[in-house]
């Protein structure tokens, strides 16, 4: 068993090695920053009670597994935005069914085609969501709409983090594919 001294000693020599890592992977240096900073931090507190002799190999898969899901949320994440940007605003903080609801007040700003438009592609979208399995998108609406994280999703429903990302990629490629099926491409 590791020592909490082997644990933060080998965390500072692997901090650098890491970030150059993480940065050449994601090319974003805050994004980079996080990814280490969460791979270090799932290290300390699932792992740091093993061997020091079997960091470099846990650390390494938890850098990866971090890294690949940052690029799946970053993939959900534009799909989804490229779906709403329709109901896209200057306000950042608003919730697209906030904004149509908002859009449709105005009245003259927007025309009626657009109207129109935007109000089956969200009907279409809501009633897709409607018919995934409870979990899927109660997993769905948690990670993407509510932007909660892996853990903290897994926690809320009670349920594995592996689950949870099972979950999501069930519900997204569903989506997609009943979507695409309606002529919406993402």
């Amino acid at each position: 068993m590791a020592a909490p001294h082997q644990l933060s000693a080998f965390l500072e020599t692997i901090e650098r090695r890491a970030f150059k890592q993480a940065i050449y992977a994601v090319r974003d240096e805050e994004a980079a920053l996080d990814i280490v900073q969460d791979s270090m931090m799932k290290l300390a507190e699932k792992y740091g009670d093993r061997p020091a002799e079997e960091f470099p190999m846990l650390f390494q898969r938890i850098l990866q597994n971090t890294i690949r899901d940052f690029y799946r949320r970053s993939k959900v994440r534009a799909l989804w935005t490229t779906a709403l940007s329709a109901f896209a605003s200057d306000d950042d903080d608003q919730d697209p069914l906030e904004i149509l609801q908002a859009t449709q007040a105005l009245g003259p700003a927007w025309t009626p085609e657009s109207e129109l438009l935007q109000s089956r592609t969200l009907a279409l979208i809501e009633g897709e969501l409607k018919k995934l399995p409870p979990r899927q998108r109660e997993a769905f609406v948690m990670r993407y709409w509510e932007e909660m994280d892996v853990a903290e999703t897994a926690i809320a429903m009670g349920c594995s983090e592996g689950s949870v990302k099972t979950h999501c990629s069930r519900a997204t490629h569903t989506l997609a594919a009943a979507l695409a099926a309606k002529g919406i491409r993402l």
